[in-house]
């Protein structure tokens, strides 16, 4: 298997894929890479270099008792991208995926970076704050990791309604659903429950301003995970000139149920650049 040994010496796995300029995708909570495949196989196909990578904790990734946040999870990043020596990239992640390339620009700057996605991400920020009562409350959080302490497959499994949209009109197969269980039962529980911590509370409004190339944030306006209002739309408007897309009743795992459209919406802003 392709991986590198991060600053703390943890082994990050990888795939690479095509050639051209690259494209670093980073992928949501429970996931891992193997969640951008539609995405990387359009994109290898269209010309361009794309690396997805499993976070540390999860998918063929160590699962290390520590490390979970988001300054660690921007060097392993950073990690990654020294040791490919990619340049002119492009950073997508989605859901909490979308805190660790913008963390990432926060700490290691633009000089390697074209461009920025944000997908249905959790940034500016996600939970609630002494200053943003709009954010999620943290009951909801605390829901999630004793559901995942009780029985996490099950949990898991139910957590597919809301994360899809299945409970809203939406339609995956029942492939896409075992999929998703079993890639997120590869991953370390206390991994998975940490990284809710992480996401939780981690605040990524000074990390906007540090944006300053080109970004495109897409969210579902029916995202029941990560409410648009509080993250999507605060985004765009916090980073200058970003592009907003939002995907009418989508839902937060629009990389699914909406692949086509985020497929063609990806190559248009890459072409852009």
């Amino acid at each position: 298997m392709s991986t590198i040994k991060t600053a703390d010496g943890t082994r990050i796995y990888y795939k690479d894929w095509g050639k051209g300029k690259p494209v670093l995708f980073s992928h949501g909570w429970p996931l891992d890479g193997d969640m951008w495949d539609s995405q990387l196989n359009f994109l290898a196909e269209k010309g361009y270099r794309v690396i997805a990578f499993d976070r540390r904790g999860f998918g063929r990734s160590e699962q290390p008792w520590t490390g979970y946040d988001y300054n660690t999870f921007a060097s392993d990043i950073n990690d990654l991208i020294t040791c490919l020596d990619l340049q002119d990239v492009t950073l997508v992640g989605f859901s909490m995926g979308g805190g660790d390339v913008t963390r990432y620009i926060n700490n290691y700057g633009t000089a390697r970076v074209d461009g920025l996605v944000l997908l249905g991400a959790v940034t500016p920020i996600f939970g609630k704050a002494d200053d943003f009562p709009q954010g999620v409350d943290h009951s909801v959080f605390a829901g999630i990791q004793a559901g995942l302490r009780k029985d996490r497959a099950q949990f898991i499994s139910d957590f597919a309604a809301p994360f899809y949209g299945i409970n809203a009109g939406q339609t995956v197969s029942e492939g896409v659903l075992t999929q998703t269980l079993n890639i997120a039962l590869l991953a370390s529980l206390k991994g998975t429950l940490d990284c809710v911590t992480a996401f939780a509370t981690t605040d990524f409004r000074p990390d906007m301003a540090k944006v300053d190339v080109p970004a495109l944030v897409i969210h579902g306006s029916n995202d029941q995970i990560v409410p648009f209002e509080s993250t999507g739309k605060l985004a765009a408007e916090m980073i200058e000139g970003a592009q907003l897309k939002v995907y009418d009743n989508a839902p937060h795992g629009f990389a699914v149920t909406h692949s086509d459209q985020l497929n063609a919406d990806l190559l248009a802003f890459l072409k852009s650049l």
